[in-house]
């Protein structure tokens, strides 16, 4: 028997259904199609635009289908990590929130905040909460209403990202499956060149504030691109080293979906042959925390029990980090 292991037994998603294609965003900003696929690998990306709905009710209905599909009573679940940039509430975490609604009620729960790579860092810290014996079964969502820090006036910013996300069951696993190895790390050089200008405790909301149009993302691309290329990379080349792994052990590369560009250099450090690198980049854009979920459920019929995956993330801050699991189904 192996030791006790983490492992993702179920994964489900929700994204919005209204569609912003690159031919509206032409009207709205000067750019065009062709300028945004070439340069980022978008086409189009789903926005959340009901009136009173927060990231919470896409972290909702992810979670209701994944109850659903892995047969889970919502009482049995112990701990709910919600990564997200874009909760509800300053305070308290939406995760409480969810918590609540969904009819939770033995589960505790809390947001976390690390930009793109909150997902990575979510299943880490869910994963050694049930090695060490303390829950069997957590939920780790990853979700974000990115629509509702964007100015869609700022073509460097609002061709970029969208709405959508999704959650994992992890449960115990004793067959050598699931969570293996994760190397996270972080620099604070980064949070000049992506962050937003107001809305924390050094630069509360104003009047001043808002008429600045600084409650936005902010992002220096240029610094942004160079620094996620080399950081991820180096992330997934640390993390094959450190597990003996080759290009040849690998099956799939899990990849924060930013930009086309980021992802082929990562695949090509690895080296990867293009059909073990999944991208669904050109339908979503960048939905922050819900890229890895989301790839996870476009893909997940290709995945066979055993697979050795690797998860990728370059976020704001900045933060990054690569993840290897064993496909537990």
């Amino acid at each position: 028997m192996h030791k006790t292991t983490a492992a993702i037994t179920g994964v489900a998603t929700y994204l919005p259904e209204y569609v912003l294609s690159n031919a509206e965003l032409e009207k709205m900003v000067d750019t065009t199609d062709e300028w945004i696929r070439t340069r980022t690998g978008i086409s189009e990306r789903r926005i959340l635009k009901e009136e009173g709905r927060g990231v919470s009710f896409i972290a909702e209905e992810a979670i209701k289908k994944l109850l659903t599909k892995t047969n889970t009573d919502p009482n049995d679940i112990e701990l709910i990590i919600f990564a997200t940039v874009t909760p509800d509430h300053i305070f308290p975490a939406t995760a409480n929130k969810i918590a609540y609604n969904l009819g939770m009620n033995r589960a505790w729960g809390f947001d976390l905040e690390a930009a793109c790579s909150g997902f990575l860092y979510s299943l880490t810290i869910a994963s050694k909460l049930i090695e060490a014996g303390m829950h069997r079964k957590v939920l780790v969502v990853g979700a974000d209403k990115m629509s509702s820090i964007i100015d869609y006036t700022d073509r460097a910013t609002c061709i970029i990202f969208g709405d959508g996300g999704g959650a994992v069951l992890l449960e115990a696993n004793q067959e050598g499956n699931g969570l293996i190895d994760s190397t996270l790390h972080s620099d604070g050089v980064g949070v000049q060149y992506l962050h937003m200008k107001a809305g924390g405790s050094v630069k509360p909301p104003s009047i001043e504030s808002v008429m600045a149009r600084e409650h936005y993302v902010f992002q220096e691309g240029k610094t942004v691109f160079k620094f996620a290329v080399t950081n991820m990379a180096d992330a997934c080349e640390q993390i094959m080293k450190r597990n003996n792994l080759t290009s040849n052990d690998i099956q799939f590369l899990l990849a924060h979906q930013a930009n086309q560009r980021i992802i082929d250099a990562t695949a090509q450090r690895m080296g990867l042959a293009s059909d073990k690198v999944l991208m669904n980049i050109h339908r979503y854009g960048n939905t922050t925390n819900g890229t890895i979920p989301l790839l996870m459920s476009d893909f997940e019929n290709r995945f066979h029990k055993g697979d050795n995956l690797i998860l990728a993330a370059f976020g704001g801050g900045f933060t990054w980090g690569a993840t290897y699991l064993k496909w537990a189904y």
